[in-house]
């Protein structure tokens, strides 16, 4: 029979095979750094290590330590890169910038180079695991200059394993050199530290994160809004790593929602609450307004902000304005409506009532943080804040009770009138006017203060400036400030300056006593019976009534 034949036509040949597609890499792995350059927030250690290498004055030892995501996998990969880089033509020698195209370069980028050895001391922590490490560390490199062995999370090795690694540690092979990293130091044997090099890799700031994530963005031809990326910046707390990951899912959200990163996705996704809410809030807790405080928490709670994202936010606020009050320069990003209400706050707030909100909004944190009912708790912490703003610091509370004056009465809290609804009362513009406001709403304490501290420089509507040639108590701008707004239904905004205002109502006062003293001491009378008798004199009790006499009159 003869052989067959393929019918026309037919091709029986291989069928075609699917192109393979390039596996997508995590941005934290596809930007990982490859040289010292890109290395970002390590300028000082890139400095030592680069002046160590040029001076040939290299450890046997290295120990990197920091929190998660700073660098400390790439930098040891990078030593290892720097100290066996031979160059592009095969003759270079240790270098800070190795060159990252000739073998070595690329063998220890990719993972694959026979003498730089990395290991997990997570899942190697027994001495058996050391004792093959001290066995390959006594052969020396087989084709680089130097073998290396980086043992990353070295804290988790036990302490046999420790014990056994101490004398190769301290005098390896020539040749050798090895490269620890943890992100728990204080877990490390001293005896392990006494023999390493140690460089504690720093916290990336927030600034250089945004930055980088901002040439991330536009290196994968991705849309994003700078508040976005600062957003994310300070999510990650330092860590490059974090960030990026928070980044990825960033760009995977965005690619749903039109193709842009913008901050109120971020803010949905990290379950952050917005800052505009969170300024709405503080103003709230800062007039007192306890129903609107609670109101604006049930709104966030609603969104799907967690309590301790409420809290965590009010904490940043009171940061913040603290920061503005010492004069620091603004926040990078930060928007104008933002920045005038952390100036308004640090003006009327004083460092005494701004720790004391730190402390209060911190221990509520704590609170929520351990709560059966996370948002019940975090309506009490804003209600113990409320309340709590209506007091005096303890210091003019115990100056208060020393000196037997009356005790506080807090005025009842009442929300702000809406928009278009008059004021409760009519806005003073004066000291004394003021006082009398505060004495008709039952506020005697806060009222007494003014009479005795408040030197004014002028008033127009509701800006009230006054003098701070001479120091004033703690918290009075504070709670002067909370108790016209509780008042009046408008926010006041009170501030100082070191120029000399009027007297205050009690020298003024005691102005007007001595004036009148002196004038009932002039009279023919009065003068004659002095000198008639030198060791006489008039009863301040009797020019008090005098006084109170011809002020009836006058009435």
């Amino acid at each position: 029979m003869s052989d067959s034949i393929d019918p026309p036509g037919f091709d029986l040949a291989a069928p075609p095979q699917p192109v393979a597609k390039d596996a997508y890499r995590v941005l934290a792995r596809k930007y990982r750094p490859q040289t010292f350059a890109e290395l970002i927030g390590q300028d000082a250690m890139v400095t030592t290590l680069g002046n160590a290498i040029r001076r040939q004055r290299l450890a046997h030892a290295f120990l990197l330590t920091g929190v998660r995501g700073v660098g400390k996998t790439s930098t040891a990969r990078l030593l290892a890169k720097a100290l066996n880089c031979i160059g592009p033509d095969g003759t270079g020698g240790p270098t800070i910038d190795p060159c990252g195209v000739c073998e070595p370069c690329v063998g220890i980028a990719e993972g694959r180079h026979i003498d730089v050895i990395e290991m997990d001391a997570a899942s190697h922590t027994g001495v058996d695991d050391m004792r093959a490490v001290i066995d390959a560390s006594r052969m020396t490199a087989f084709v680089a200059r130097y073998k290396i062995y980086i043992i990353d999370e070295v804290h988790m090795l036990s302490k046999n394993a420790f014990n056994a690694l101490l004398k190769t540690l301290e005098e390896p092979a020539e040749g050798v050199k090895f490269v620890l990293a943890t992100t728990e130091v204080n877990k490390v044997p001293v005896t392990v530290l006494s023999r390493c090099q140690r460089f504690d890799l720093r916290r990336i700031p927030a600034e250089k994160l945004a930055d980088h994530f901002a040439r991330v963005v536009e290196a994968e031809g991705v849309s994003a809004e700078p508040e976005a990326l600062g957003l994310i910046a300070r999510a990650a707390e330092g860590s490059a790593r974090d960030g990026l990951s928070i980044l990825d899912q960033a760009i995977a959200h965005a690619d749903m929602e039109g193709g842009q990163v913008n901050a109120a996705a971020v803010r949905d996704m990290l379950g952050l609450s917005d800052r505009g809410a969170i300024r709405d809030m503080m103003a709230l807790l800062l007039a007192g307004d306890a129903l609107g405080a609670l109101a604006a928490l049930r709104r966030q709670y609603d969104l799907g902000v967690d309590p301790l994202g409420v809290l965590r936010g009010l904490l940043e606020t009171v940061h913040a304005t603290t920061l503005v009050k010492l004069g620091a320069a603004a926040e990078a990003g930060q928007a104008t409506e933002e920045r005038t209400a952390l100036e308004e706050w640090g003006a009327s707030l004083s460092f005494a009532a701004l720790h004391r909100l730190w402390q209060l909004l911190l221990k509520g944190h704590e609170e929520v943080g351990r709560a059966a009912l996370p948002i019940e708790a975090c309506e009490m912490a804003l209600l113990r804040l409320v309340h709590a703003s209506t007091l005096p610091d303890p210091g003019e509370l115990a100056r208060m009770i020393q000196n037997g004056a009356p005790p506080v009465v807090a005025a009842p809290i009442a929300p702000a009138p809406a928009p278009g609804e008059p004021v409760a009362a009519a806005m003073p513009q004066s000291i004394e006017a003021i006082v009398t406001l505060l004495e008709s709403a039952g506020q005697l304490a806060l009222a007494s203060r003014l009479v005795h501290h408040a030197s004014m420089i002028s008033i127009v509507d509701v800006e009230l400036v006054l003098s701070s040639s001479r120091p004033l108590p703690s918290d009075l701008i504070g709670e002067l400030g909370a108790s016209l707004k509780q008042i009046t239904g408008r926010m006041w905004r009170i501030t100082t300056a070191p120029t000399v205002g009027a007297p205050t109502i009690r020298e003024a006062e005691a102005a007007r006593r001595e004036a009148f003293k002196a004038e009932i001491l002039a009279t023919p009378v009065i003068a004659a019976a002095l000198e008639a008798f030198p060791d006489a004199s008039l009863p301040e009790t009797e020019i008090d009534r005098l006084l109170a006499a011809q002020r009836s009159m006058s009435a």
